[in-house]
């Protein structure tokens, strides 16, 4: 008996070591606007196109998930215009990469919208002499997402996600595309159908990430101490161990532009000695030379 309580002591102790830089490591993630290519006769209540107006439910479920960090739409948005990027509205698989990769995130999504709203349609019939008059309403939401790698800017998933919700009945109070408030639109047909069509995306996303490794940064280097990002908000703990790499020169496709990675050397390791919210300390436990933006990875 003593034996067996020993052996799960040990187990739960083994499994809370771990468990930090494994189960509770953050992936960077950096939700661009959706194209809109419906004929934008359906709009949010605060005026918002539905490209927009996805892009934030999609933000919202991703932090409420607590699975990722997710980046500001503001300062992507800033970023995007600072660089020029994005200018027709438009945001490319490779100008989402590139202001990625200067966000420091593992994952960009970039989609469009390709079908928003509902149809209607009134039915009448008699019986002896008296009439009834029913209705049937169907939404519909269309929406093409496509996941990119923000270190390669390669495209690792592209799904095209098509939802749709129904009612019928002797009266449809779902408004046709005129929404006064957050609470309308959620209990809207079309309010149903984008949460559903939100919560495939995330699906898709969760599968994805669990592929990729995570990667942190080197931010500031003082002697022997090392500051990298993130902090807490990515999962980092005190006493998590960590691989520094220096990145060579960057290899690049001639024919297609994309980035194919580049040459790594391991140049030491640390140990986390201090965790602010989105940094943290370091010491150098082995080797030296590191610089500003080294990768930091896993064991």
């Amino acid at each position: 008996m003593q034996f067996k309580r020993f052996i799960n002591i040990f187990l739960t102790l083994f499994i809370m070591a771990v468990l930090p830089l494994t189960a509770q490591m953050k992936k960077r993630v950096a939700v661009f606007t959706f194209e809109d290519k419906t004929d934008k006769s359906y709009h949010w209540w605060d005026g918002r196109q539905p490209g927009d107006g996805m892009a934030d439910m999609l933000t919202t479920a991703l932090v409420k998930s607590n699975k990722y960090i997710v980046m500001e739409r503001q300062e992507m948005s800033r970023l995007l215009q600072e660089q020029q990027l994005g200018q027709s509205g438009i945001v490319t698989e490779q100008s989402a990469a590139k202001i990625g990769k200067m966000l420091g995130v593992e994952l960009a999504v970039v989609g469009s919208v390709t079908e928003f709203g509902h149809t209607k349609k009134d039915m009448g019939i008699k019986v002896k002499g008296f009439g009834f008059g029913t209705k049937s309403q169907k939404a519909t939401v269309g929406v093409d997402v496509r996941l990119v790698n923000s270190t390669t800017g390669e495209i690792i998933a592209a799904e095209s996600v098509r939802k749709e919700e129904s009612s019928s009945g002797i009266s449809v109070d779902t408004p046709d595309g005129r929404f006064n408030n957050a609470n309308q639109f959620d209990n809207s047909l079309v309010g149903k159908a984008t949460r559903a069509a939100i919560d495939e995306i995330v699906c898709l996303i969760d599968e994805q990430s669990e592929a990729m490794p995570w990667e942190g940064k080197v931010i500031k280097v003082s002697g022997q101490t090392v500051f990298i990002k993130p902090g807490t908000d990515g999962g980092v703990h005190v006493g998590d161990t960590f691989v520094i790499y220096s990145a060579g020169e960057e290899l690049i496709d001639p024919d297609t532009g994309l980035s194919l990675g580049s040459e790594e050397q391991k140049v030491g390791k640390i140990e986390i000695t201090q965790v602010l919210d989105k940094a943290a300390k370091a010491k150098t436990t082995m080797g030296g030379g590191f610089s500003v933006g080294d990768l930091v990875r896993l064991k």
